[in-house]
């Protein structure tokens, strides 16, 4: 497995932003797709955000956070970002990095969850 380690996480009031980083312990081209997760109490988990990481497919967001998250990578560093804008209550969850090796169909956020390498999870709390 691929050694993830996260940073970023808080607490904000709605509308505030954060920036989540997953870091990964081995080239990330071994690993071509990783993204985000999140696990609110009570709820299913949610693929967030997914980035190939070879770019040879489209970054994919979940609905209810598409035009306010932004993933992005830094290949030389091996690190996939999430920027969050607009942040609001129903955000406030454990996030996860996951990274995979997707040999078939598209590197999409509902794999990520399902990938053996993922972080430690952290924790983003957004107040109203």
């Amino acid at each position: 497995h691929v050694r993830l380690v996260e940073s970023g996480g808080g607490s904000v009031q709605a509308g505030g932003s954060l920036r989540l980083a997953c870091t990964a312990s081995v080239n990330a081209a071994d690993q071509n797709c990783m993204g985000w997760y999140r696990q609110a109490p009570g709820k299913e988990r949610e693929g967030v955000a997914s980035i190939s990481t070879t770019g040879d497919d489209p970054t994919e967001y979940a609905d209810s956070v598409t035009g306010r998250f932004t993933i992005s990578q830094d290949n030389a560093k091996n690190t996939v970002y999430l920027q969050m804008v607009s942040l609001n209550p129903e955000d406030t969850a454990i996030y996860y990095c996951a990274a995979g090796l997707v040999l078939r169909g598209f590197c999409t956020v509902t794999r990520l969850y399902r990938f053996a390498s993922r972080g430690q999870g952290v924790q983003v709390t957004v107040s109203s």
